[in-house]
Parts: C-alpha cells; structure tokens; sequence
C-alpha cells in the first residue's frame, strides 16, 4: 500500500474577478496540478520495495549514506519507528527518512525529530522541503544529509515557514572494507545481537582491558560526556540507542567503561569517547578497529563524522584505518520562531 502525501501549508489563492478566472480557468487548474504533483511524496512501506531502494542507494554512496544507513535499520525491524518517502517510485530522485508520526510528539525533542535526506537533484528539493506534511516546521528539528547543496534549499524552505537554521559541518569518514563490502548489495535480515560477540583477539592484545557490549546501565555516564548531551532527552535518546543499536566499550581493570562507541539509527557510530586518563595511548583506535571488523561481519553499514578541530579523533579514526570521504557531513538546526533558544 503506498500513501501520498499533499501539500497543505499553503492555502492557495483565489481569483475575484470573474473574467479573469474564466479566461485563465484551464492554465491555473493546470499550474496547479503540475504544482502539487512536485510536492507529493510516497509512502514506501512495501519490503520489498526498501530492499530495492536499499540496493538503489549502495550505488550512491557516500552521498547516500545517512538514509543508506536509516534503510537499513528500517530493514532489520525498524527499531526507531522511521519511515521511508520517495518523490517517485521506482525512479526517484529524493529519498526523506523521519520518525513516524506517534513518536513526533515533543516539540522541543531534537534527537528524535530528525530527517535525513537525499536527493539526485538537491537543487529542486525547496518546494518538497516547504510542505509542512513533509517536514513539520512547528517543532525545533535537525536535518541531515551528506549533499552541502541541500543547504540553500532548506534555508529557503525553513525560511518560508518562519524557522531559524544552524548549519554544522564536519568530516566524514569511511573504509575500504565497508566499500568493499557494500558495493556488493548484500543484507542479510536479522537482529545483530542475536548472531554472537567478537571472538577474543583484542584481549589477547591488550591485558586487563576487555572489549564487550555497552550496557544501558551506562547511559548516564555516556550522555555526561556527549558534547550534544547532558539533558533528560539525550538522556532517553542515549539509552535507546544503546539498547537497541551496536554500542560497544572498552572495560578497564575496575571493570567500568573506560572508551566507548554508539551507533545512530543511520548507522552512523556517534559518541565515541575516551576518559581523560587513558587517552593518547591507542585505545579508541583500538575499539574502532574492533568494532568496525564485528559490523562488516555482520554486514552492517557504519561511518563516522569528526569535527576539522578535534584532531585526537582525526587521529584515532586514521590509526583505525578510517580516510576522509569526498563528501562532508552535513546538519540543519531548524527551530521555529517560538522555540528558538536563548
């Protein structure tokens, strides 16, 4: 079944004079179909429908990568409750990932309504942007993408709903092995923590610092040290994550996290983090190496982002045998006029 969706921000003017509406009656009712036809967006909820889509992006990438990852996930029990619009199907240009509607439901919660999005055409994506059945500009939001040109289109569309954008930027990062793997098309369905832990050969390497899965116990400790965190949805955002995504860490001689990595619902590995202590010396790169081999057994799609100025992590992510993708990380931080901060 496929739902398409209007566009209904705009009331649409009407024409007065009588003689004008009967002399341009046919061309107005034909700018407007062609008009709302523009603006329309699928509802892609068929499986195997997003398998081909999935399939279809992998000949994108890195571009693609931010909804590549979201299919993904959506693909393997949809654990975020997302859900997948296409312009057009099966040649589309534009692919939008959001939250279904039941979990849009705080207006000020930014780490759930996110829309990532990708277009073959950038350049063409304001007038779908502008439809508030598309994107909902009454809540504080982020939109993320890996296309810079995006970013004229969504100011232009924030711009006419009233809304006010924060742009970041930062590098993106990938490896050979995940190209490798994923120019293949493969997907195997399943839950990842169904299908085993590492073997021990991180161990072996490094005494009395053991590798294991990052347990939700510690979301606090991970949303204290989230530079983005800190707060009570980061909080819940964090925990979430972690229950349902990888995360993996690195426990030291007390037997507590002492490095640790998340996963996003694009597949994005976030949060990653070294205590003060046992920084410098190898161990973040060492969880990378570690955890990037576990997602390519497991054929899941993983990148990272790195601010220009955080050059330990540069660091690690190049020891780790991450290089820098030809096209950069991208987020828009959309808050309408009444929820703007201080």
């Amino acid at each position: 079944m496929t739902k398409i969706w209007e566009k209904s921000c705009d009331g649409g003017g009407g024409v007065s004079a009588t003689g004008i509406w009967e002399a341009h009656r046919t061309s107005f009712f034909l700018k407007v179909s062609r008009s709302e036809a523009s603006h329309r967006m699928i509802l892609l909820n068929n499986s195997h429908k997003l398998l081909a889509l999935y399939k279809s992006l992998a000949r994108s990438i890195p571009e693609s990568l931010k909804v590549y990852g979201s299919v993904y996930h959506i693909n393997h029990g949809n654990p975020f409750n997302m859900e997948v619009l296409v312009d057009s199907w099966p040649d589309y240009q534009m692919v939008i990932i959001r939250p279904q509607k039941q979990e849009m439901t705080d207006d000020m919660d930014s780490y759930t309504n996110v829309y990532r999005i990708f277009s073959k055409d950038p350049q063409k994506s304001q007038e779908v942007l502008k439809n508030c059945e598309i994107i909902n500009w009454k809540q504080r939001l982020q939109i993320q993408g890996l296309q810079e040109s995006l970013g004229e289109e969504i100011r232009a569309a924030a711009f006419s709903n009233s809304v006010k954008v924060e742009h970041s930027r930062a590098g993106l990062f990938i490896t050979e092995d995940f190209l490798k793997l994923h120019a293949s098309n493969k997907s195997k369905l399943g839950s990842w923590a169904e299908i085993g832990q590492p073997d021990d050969e991180f161990e072996r390497k490094t005494p009395n610092f053991n590798y294991a899965q990052l347990d939700s116990s510690y979301s606090g400790l991970v949303n204290d040290n989230w530079k983005r965190g800190k707060n009570e949805r980061s909080l819940r955002y964090i925990k979430r994550c972690i229950e349902v995504l990888p995360a993996a860490c690195v426990l030291g001689p007390e037997g507590t996290p002492i490095s640790w990595i998340t996963m996003d619902p694009s597949c994005e590995v976030v949060m990653g983090y070294c205590m003060k202590k046992y920084r410098k010396k190898g161990n973040m790169a060492q969880l990378l190496v570690r955890h990037q081999k576990y997602l390519c057994q497991k054929n899941i799609p993983f990148y990272v982002s790195v601010l220009e100025d955080n050059k330990d992590s540069c660091r690690s992510v190049g020891l780790a045998g991450f290089f820098e993708a030809s096209c950069e990380w991208h987020q828009w931080t959309c808050y309408p006029q009444n929820l703007v901060p201080f």
